[in-house]
């Protein structure tokens, strides 16, 4: 398997990347569902000393994932004949999952900043945890989390239906190994 992708399948680059961030993409959404829900202090601060750096984290990787899409790597073509629409979707589904993840972590460092909450967290500062419903950032954060959930289900149950229904081999692209034939 190449590193690059080719035009009828996903090299490891990219699927590691996908994979990765998607599994970062779950446990910031756990985390922070989790945090927003505790009541405990030392419990909330504690989700939250795990929580920013897996932001940080899935921020690294998708300035890594734009870079190597545009200089790098070539997206394989779609699979079959999907009515334009599909295809449109699709990548409207693509773009909002960068815009939503940019959005949070822009978010995410404003509620930090405006509300000191870093160096609380991280131990520069003393005192309690802030309220972030407080904050102005604190909206889009939560917003882009559910969108997040609905791009998430989207985009799995599409993979889905590509793979149980219709058959194909989009799924079995996006996996490590040989391509193989159904």
């Amino acid at each position: 398997m190449s590193l690059k992708s080719t035009k009828t399948r996903y090299g490891t680059v990219a699927i590691s990347i996908h994979w990765l961030s998607a599994m970062l993409i779950l446990m910031l959404l756990g985390s922070g569902f989790r945090a927003g829900q505790t009541i405990d202090p030392m419990a909330k601060a504690d989700m939250l000393r795990m929580h920013v750096p897996l932001g940080i984290a899935i921020l690294l990787l998708t300035i890594f994932r734009i870079i190597w899409w545009r200089w790098y790597d070539v997206k394989p073509a779609p699979v079959g004949d999907e009515p334009r629409w599909q295809e449109l979707a699709a990548k409207a589904v693509h773009v909002l999952f960068y815009i939503i993840i940019l959005g949070m972590v822009a978010s995410g460092i404003g509620m930090l900043l405006l509300s000191g909450a870093g160096a609380i967290l991280f131990g520069a500062a003393q005192g309690p945890l802030p309220d972030f419903n407080l904050y102005p950032p604190r909206i889009p954060h939560g917003l882009g989390a559910r969108l997040m959930v609905a791009l998430l289900v989207i985009h799995a149950g599409a993979a889905l239906n590509h793979h149980f229904v219709k058959h194909d081999a989009t799924l079995r692209r996006m996996w490590f190994g040989r391509e193989g034939k159904k």
